[in-house]
């Protein structure tokens, strides 16, 4: 009964008080928290000294500046692309604030996506595949099936193995402190650590559950698109990213606007409990900076 409770708070978004907010997105950085509103990126990090640093960028989506990528489908793969490099931006400027130097020349930058998309190929498709192909034959819906299940356990054994570790842990506390203070901004409710303490830590619009349905779409796509031939098969399943992207992005755009496709959002939410955990006072004082800089 607790946990319906909890599920059913996370997903109340009345459409009156969504009307009178900007749509809010972003992630959780070193010791920090970006937002990403749809004309701004803001970030607020606790310094060593225990202080709070923000930093705001005017910058429109792209799907905003070029509405010929705001069409179905493929604003899904522009808004996942462009979140990944602001996120490696956001995350590079979080690092330094801790007396990091991390620079990212265009030569880091394209080994830090290409290693990106290797190990997401590497660990999300080869893998599963030939283990699937150890039971079945490639040419069966059951091969298909048991190949996309064996993905979502990869993905989910992935996520909890990351979890035990130190900073990894504290990464997902302010995980946890953003979507507490993005759910009591799109309520309405003012930004304090006493009001944001009264939301969950899971969200349904969050990034796990964006990639929970990839996963969920991928199964699906890579069921019908088969034939006995490996080299065919693994060249679909990287060729067919974006399509799975762009369908997954629609999902759950549609799942967070109304109310009969809410649970498709149940599973994501269940994943979060991995991915979010309680974050302290001191960690959603952070996130409300952060919130309270993209919502001006």
């Amino acid at each position: 009964m607790k946990l319906i409770k909890k599920l059913q708070k996370a997903l109340v978004q009345p459409a009156l008080i969504l009307a009178k907010v900007k749509p809010l997105g972003g992630q959780a950085i070193i010791e920090g928290v970006m937002i990403k509103a749809t004309d701004n990126v803001s970030m607020a990090v606790r310094l060593p000294t225990g202080k709070i640093k923000t930093k705001k960028t005017k910058q429109k989506a792209l799907t905003q500046r070029y509405k010929v990528l705001n069409v179905p489908f493929i604003r899904g793969v522009i808004n996942i692309l462009e979140m990944f490099v602001i996120g490696v931006h956001a995350l590079t400027w979080s690092a330094n604030q801790q007396g990091e130097d991390e620079q990212l020349g265009p030569l880091e930058w394209f080994f830090t996506f290409a290693m990106a998309i290797l190990l997401t190929i590497g660990l999300f498709i080869i893998l599963p595949y030939y283990a699937a192909k150890l039971v079945f034959s490639p040419e069966t819906i059951l091969f298909g099936l048991f190949d996309g299940l064996l993905r979502l356990i990869v993905f989910v054994l992935y996520l909890w193995g990351i979890s035990f570790m130190k900073d990894v842990q504290r990464l997902f506390e302010y995980h946890g402190a953003e979507h507490m203070a993005v759910h009591c901004y799109e309520h309405n409710q003012k930004l304090s650590v006493a009001n944001v303490k009264q939301f969950p830590p899971e969200h349904p619009r969050c990034g796990t559950s964006l990639l929970l349905f990839v996963v969920g779409v991928s199964i699906i796509l890579f069921s019908i698109v088969r034939t006995p031939h490996w080299y065919f098969n693994l060249s679909a399943r990287i060729l067919l990213i974006p399509v799975v992207m762009g369908i997954s992005f629609e999902l759950l755009k549609l799942s967070a606007r109304f109310n009969c496709m809410k649970w498709l959002t149940f599973p994501g939410i269940w994943t979060q409990k991995i991915t979010t955990k309680q974050p302290a006072a001191d960690q959603i004082e952070v996130a409300i900076s952060a919130v309270n800089l993209a919502k001006r």
